[in-house]
């Protein structure tokens, strides 16, 4: 007779992990992850094993999925971020790295014998995905706030210009969320009259909010991107791991094969694909619009430079680059930077002013880092 029903003491195991799940959830500040979300009314569609396999644009014989919805939500990207009209594609991936991986994989089978040029502050997924492609690449410098060092980068490409180009472009990189300036990359490509060039933009963390502020930083389709990857658990949030990735629809096509056993087509990095994520994302683009999400990056703006001004108020070195909701500090004590989950660089940390951040948290830690201090005193 089947049960759903544990035995007592496995149900233990989960109910304590909840328990950690909860205390841990509470004290976060260090990673760049939502947890205001709510989607409760979604529950009945755990009940089934909803898959996107192959390309979300062409049908397929198993029909148990979001296919439907996870379109409007690569619309909804491909239209924040300027792609060209009637030549954008994309589809919804397991996370920021999938979708990088997917910018380079385009980007060699359109110039197998390019040299890829990313900053040393980009993500470090990229170099695995660099391996796993087998792809040339060179590192180039960065300036002191994280952003790409142009000079280097236009100096290296001069050394190497017999070549085609591919760029990993930064848009907020992993500890200063610096973004890399996209048209400023596509001027210098143009003035060593580099004929055969892709640009891809890791925009993991800033790629959502940068589209919603002003001066929009120069990042997207419009300013020279070829294709963009976001982090959908990011700014929007998800109770799983998951991303989008945007491409121009005529370069998607020089890879795309059919597969009868699916009966669609073979365009994407995995084969089986969550179809539960989408559900997520469109929830969110549906419930919050435009207006919504702009107001959700304004309130991080403001929280983070709420957090700048209490820890410079105590003495603390603490900077950010322009828009940015990520705060850069010296590494605090080891005991803090476990309760807080910061992460640690090279002796610097950060707090990223995620939406669910609120001043009360912040005002929280500035006891910790202030009760440290007299005991150090």
């Amino acid at each position: 007779m089947e049960t759903n029903r544990l035995q007592a003491e496995d149900q233990e195991v989960l109910d304590h992990l909840l328990e950690k799940v909860k205390e841990q959830t509470e004290l976060f500040l260090g990673y760049p992850v939502s947890k205001d979300f709510d989607y409760q009314n979604l529950y009945d569609f755990f009940k089934y094993p909803m898959n996107n396999l192959g390309d979300p644009f062409v049908a397929s014989t198993y029909g148990v999925g979001s296919r439907e919805l996870e379109k409007e939500v690569v619309q909804f990207f491909a239209e924040l971020f300027r792609a060209p009209q009637n030549n954008w594609w994309g589809y919804v991936t397991n996370g920021g790295s999938e979708g990088n991986l997917y910018g380079l994989y385009l980007a060699r089978e359109l110039h197998p014998k390019a040299m890829v040029y990313y900053s040393e502050a980009t993500h470090y997924s990229v170099q695995k995905n660099l391996h796993l492609l087998n792809m040339g690449n060179i590192v180039i410098r960065t300036q002191e706030n994280g952003e790409i060092d142009y000079d280097d980068l236009e100096y290296t490409i001069r050394m190497n210009r017999h070549m085609p180009v591919i760029i990993m472009a930064n848009i907020g990189t992993t500890m200063t969320e610096a973004r890399d300036d996209v048209a400023r990359i596509k001027a210098i490509l143009k003035k060593l009259a580099i004929q055969h060039y892709y640009i891809h933009a890791d925009a993991a963390l800033s790629g959502t909010y940068s589209a919603l502020i002003e001066p929009r930083p120069a990042f997207d389709f419009e300013d020279g991107a070829d294709s963009i990857a976001i982090s959908g658990h990011k700014f929007f949030g998800s109770p799983m791991p998951c991303g989008v990735v945007v491409a121009k629809k005529s370069n998607r096509d020089r890879i795309a094969r059919s597969v009868d056993y699916i009966g669609s087509v073979d365009t994407t990095i995995t084969g089986s694909r969550n179809g539960h994520s989408p559900l997520f994302l469109w929830h969110t683009i549906k419930r919050l619009g435009i207006a919504g999400l702009k107001s959700r990056a304004m309130q991080s703006l403001a929280t983070a430079a709420y957090t700048e001004m209490k820890l410079k108020e105590i003495g603390i070195a603490a900077w950010r680059n322009q828009d940015a909701i990520t705060v850069n500090f010296p590494t605090p004590s080891a005991t803090i930077c476990k309760k807080w989950q910061l992460a640690a660089e090279q002796g610097h940390s950060h707090i990223i002013c995620m939406p669910n951040v609120r001043p009360s948290h912040i005002d929280l830690l500035i006891a910790d880092l202030e009760a440290e201090m007299v005991l150090r005193n």
